[in-house]
């Protein structure tokens, strides 16, 4: 019996292998024929027949463009891009540090670099972080979720910088968590409390952003779920409504008034303006400073958020870099730079975008995208492949359940402790103990027209000079 049961299980094994040689001697036959019958139809048809017309079709129109428009002509409403803008906007990577290696030399890896920054310097009760990078506004409920907000929130207190809460609500466990908290005084009914004004440690008054200007809006229902809806004050089929406007029929003295009540109601924490940076930038900068706030955040062409319509993203505003350049300019011509403090926002990634705007006159940095895709981490891969990955960071994500708080607490720490030891090192090779040493001086281009634009010099002139002296 053994025997048969051998024979059997030889001339089965015997026969998959014949088998198996068959297809691969099949396969190769197979797939030879299939290219070749491929490859003639693709280099003999006509291009009004060929497959092969999208690739001049894209190339002519863009993958990106062709994929919102087809969404337009799905849905045949606005749409809601996440993430900002994709184009490629003027930005800070032709500019590079100038070190020291002669004279003076770099500074020993061992000694201590200040980073610290006052917010607000004026203010009755300025707000002192321990570095220029601040958590920007990302809305609860409107954009992330709970658990995202709370390791944020523990992150910046952990390394001893402030989180802004966005347009979205506050939860009473956020405030508790964060050090240094920015209360974002949007335009919404929601997070008006008293108890939380006071509790505040600077007051954000937000006229808008570089993603979606001053332009307000409404979410649905099904579009806000959850318990940010009881945070916000929202009944069950109830809108939540972001107006374009503080007071009807607004004036800027009607928010010279809320400057002043703010102020007074806080006991003189920093009170300032957030705005999208557009081509009048110097006017507006003009109207802030007779509003009398302590600092103003702005923020570029590239900032983004969670959904905004692409026309606002791509077509309005000025990018982060001009603006930064021009609004520390306007400031020090007005005689206010030192006074009201500069923040600034949009499109800032990497420690080398940061400290090259605070090198260009900024007081602090706002992170945003940045710090977002830092907090989620591997945690972000819960989504992928057949979700994006802000899935499991969004507050009507699919997977913002499955966020673990300690994780991304830890990550978004780890970002931050480990961009500012990456801008330490790069003060120390300048040979500055303090961020208060950085200036434009400090910078140059390789790029003549960004170092014309900037005030800084040009690579090849400063070599080019320093040919002619010799």
């Amino acid at each position: 019996m053994l025997n048969v049961l051998y024979y059997v299980a030889f001339a089965m094994v015997s026969i998959l292998f014949v088998l198996f040689i068959f297809v691969l001697a099949a396969w190769r036959w197979w797939m030879k024929k299939m290219v070749k019958s491929i490859g003639k139809i693709i280099l003999t048809d006509s291009y009004q027949e060929n497959i092969m017309e999208l690739m001049p079709g894209l190339r002519h129109m863009g993958i990106q463009n062709m994929l919102e428009n087809s969404l337009r002509a799905e849905t045949g409403d606005v749409l809601h891009r996440p993430l900002g803008s994709s184009k490629k906007w003027p930005h800070l990577d032709p500019i590079t540090f100038i070190p020291a290696q002669t004279t003076p030399f770099p500074i020993d890896g061992d000694e201590e670099v200040d980073v610290t920054v006052t917010i607000g310097p004026k203010a009755k009760k300025p707000m002192e972080i321990q570095i220029p990078l601040m958590i920007s506004g990302m809305a609860y409920g409107i954009a992330l979720s709970e658990q995202v907000r709370l390791s944020l929130a523990e992150a910046a207190k952990n390394v001893g910088t402030a989180i802004n809460s966005g347009e979205g609500g506050v939860m009473p466990e956020e405030l508790n968590t964060a050090g240094k908290y920015i209360l974002q005084f949007s335009k919404t009914e929601w997070s008006k409390e008293e108890e939380k004004i006071k509790r505040a440690d600077m007051i954000e008054i937000k006229f808008g952003q570089g993603a979606l200007f001053g332009m307000g809006g409404r979410i649905s229902p099904k579009n806000l779920t959850g318990r940010a809806r009881d945070v916000m004050g929202l009944k069950e089929n109830e809108e939540a409504v972001i107006f374009d406007t503080f007071f009807e029929n607004q004036t800027l003295q009607d928010v010279k008034d809320l400057v002043e009540e703010l102020r007074n109601l806080t006991g003189g924490v920093p009170i300032g303006v957030k705005i999208g940076t557009g081509g009048k930038i110097e006017e507006d900068l003009d109207h802030l400073i007779d509003l009398g706030v302590d600092f103003i955040a702005i923020d570029g062409g590239q900032a983004a958020t969670l959904g905004a319509p692409p026309i606002l993203s791509d077509d309005i505003g000025i990018p982060t870099l001009h603006a930064v350049v021009r609004a520390v300019e306007h400031l020090e011509k007005r005689k206010m730079k030192g006074q009201i403090s500069l923040i600034v926002s949009g499109g800032l990634f990497v420690p080398g975008h940061f400290l090259k705007v605070l090198a260009l006159g900024a007081d602090a940095v706002y992170l945003g995208s940045a710090i977002l895709f830092a907090v989620s981490h591997t945690q972000s891969l819960n989504a992928l492949p057949f979700e994006p990955p802000t899935q499991a960071v969004w507050n009507q994500g699919k997977y913002k359940d499955q966020f673990n708080i300690e994780d991304g607490v830890k990550s978004a720490e780890k970002f931050l402790t480990a961009s500012v030891e990456e801008m330490k090192m790069a003060l120390r090779a300048m040979g500055k103990r303090s961020l208060k040493e950085l200036s434009k001086k400090d910078l140059v281009s390789y790029d003549e027209l960004t170092a014309k634009m900037i005030g800084i010099p040009y690579t090849f002139d400063a070599w080019e000079g320093e040919q002619k002296e010799h």
